[in-house]
């Protein structure tokens, strides 16, 4: 069982994660698309660089806010994991010696928050938060406001809650709850 302070600090180091990963990861694409900090910015906007640059810029931007996290992450996961194929692997099988190290950790750090989502200090985050209250406020009725309190279809389905008893009736689950007949 996990208490409050772990996964205060899950959440904590999964944004920190995510947060630093991204803007890292956006340096890249600046420096591809701008030449910030430092370098050429490519001169074939259109071509593979350039859009490479692109993806980096935007992705590494939308994963410091957290925004679009997970097809964000799932994307650029596999934008690393092709740069590693096409690029890196070619030039020998050990990620140090054919410089592909950076491509592959951030292929996998990316296929990470992709599957972890952008924690509860991001703009998903927030979203969630937000759509949750609704759908409390939606499943409590009317409110001292005046809204109309409609039923959410997915929270004011009409299927029965089943008690021990009800379940206790079916032979299988009677065997697995100890109640033979």
């Amino acid at each position: 069982m996990k208490g409050k302070k772990t996964i205060w600090m899950e959440q904590v180091t999964l944004n920190l994660l995510r947060i630093v990963t991204g803007f890292l990861f956006w340096q890249h694409g600046a420096q591809k698309l701008l030449g910030f900090p430092g370098g050429e910015p490519v001169g074939d906007f259109f071509g593979m660089m350039g859009l490479a640059g692109l993806l980096e810029f935007v992705g590494g931007a939308l994963l410091v806010l957290g925004l679009f996290t997970r097809p964000v992450a799932f994307i650029l996961s596999g934008q690393m994991a092709w740069a590693y194929f096409q690029v890196h692997a070619p030039q020998g099988f050990w990620p140090i010696q054919n410089g592909g190290e950076l491509a592959a950790f951030y292929s996998f750090a990316f296929l990470y928050v992709a599957a972890r989502g952008g924690g509860v200090f991001s703009v998903d985050g927030l979203r969630q938060l937000r759509r949750e209250a609704k759908q409390k406020e939606v499943a409590a009725g009317p409110d001292t406001a005046g809204s109309l309190g409609a039923k959410d279809p997915v929270l004011d389905d009409d299927f029965p809650e089943l008690t021990e008893e009800d379940l206790a009736e079916d032979p299988e689950i009677a065997e697995l709850l100890g109640d033979n007949p």
